[in-house]
């Protein structure tokens, strides 16, 4: 179905991937990547007729991690590069919102990102699956098996349950690094951790605590042991905790914070000249 002409925020998003290759360049190469060195996996486990359902498992977390990753580079040059390149005269010349402009940057680590890390790390597993098929009939393996035993299924919904819930956790980081984004004139990445750093150091000299660094530390790691069951591998839908998830207050607590740093970058986006 074709978009509207009229409609902002789909052709502003359209923008956004037509300006910034990398954000598909970047897991496309790491796909490439793990996808050879799987299949390399494959064979050498196959040839000892050992199990090859752990490299099919661990196929899409590089993938996944890639797009968090990008994501968040994305996020802190996305308004700063705009001023860099005085492209935002262009820009704003146009009759788009700052809104608009700053919700479809939003949506692209929140939304695009971990859409096509899902159907990036399907696409692998399927095309690892094919390129195996022979490797394991020669070893007299059964691909049906693998298939059966990989419950890849089940392993979809694990796959799509985990990135929405890291796409959640990791909002306020997001929306951290716009509104930095939004505001430096120079230096964005030391402008949004320096600041970081220097609370973390002044709480220790001052208190001699590091509860600070401990809620940033939480706030990397923490969506896995909050949305799952720790387990040796995330394959079934019986380790999956949503209504633990759901229920933690750092996960509404950091949704609030985002929603209010891209609120501020709006603000800050329709005063703030080119550098």
């Amino acid at each position: 179905m074709t978009a509207p002409a009229t409609s902002p925020m789909y052709w502003s998003l359209r923008r956004e991937l037509w300006e910034n290759r990398f954000l598909y360049i970047a897991p496309l190469i790491v796909n490439a990547v793990v996808l050879l060195g799987s299949f390399l996996t494959v064979i050498a486990l196959a040839t000892k007729g050992v199990s090859v359902t752990k490299p099919f498992r661990m196929a899409p977390a590089p993938i996944m991690l890639t797009t968090i990753l990008v994501g968040m580079f994305y996020s802190l040059d996305a308004l700063y590069g705009e001023r860099r390149d005085r492209s935002i005269l262009f820009w704003k010349s146009l009759p788009v919102s700052d809104r608009t402009t700053v919700i479809s940057k939003a949506g692209i680590p929140l939304i695009v990102l971990p859409l096509f890390a899902f159907v990036l790390s399907v696409l692998t597993q399927v095309v690892l699956l094919v390129l195996s098929t022979p490797v394991l009939l020669g070893s007299g393996m059964s691909p049906v098996e693998l298939f059966l035993d990989l419950h890849f299924f089940e392993g979809l919904l694990v796959m799509l349950y985990g990135l929405t819930v890291h796409a959640l956790w990791y909002a306020p980081i997001y929306g951290w690094f716009m509104v930095i984004s939004a505001w430096a004139r120079r230096a964005p990445f030391l402008w949004a951790i320096l600041p970081l750093l220097a609370v973390s150091a002044l709480e220790r000299i001052m208190f001699n605590s590091t509860g600070f660094m401990h809620m940033l530390g939480y706030r990397m790691t923490g969506a896995m042991s909050t949305a799952f069951v720790p387990a040796e591998s995330l394959d079934y839908l019986s380790q999956l905790t949503p209504g633990r998830f759901l229920s933690t207050p750092g996960l509404w607590a950091g949704l609030l914070f985002a929603a209010a740093c891209f609120a501020a970058a709006v603000r800050i986006r329709r005063y703030r000249e080119p550098i």
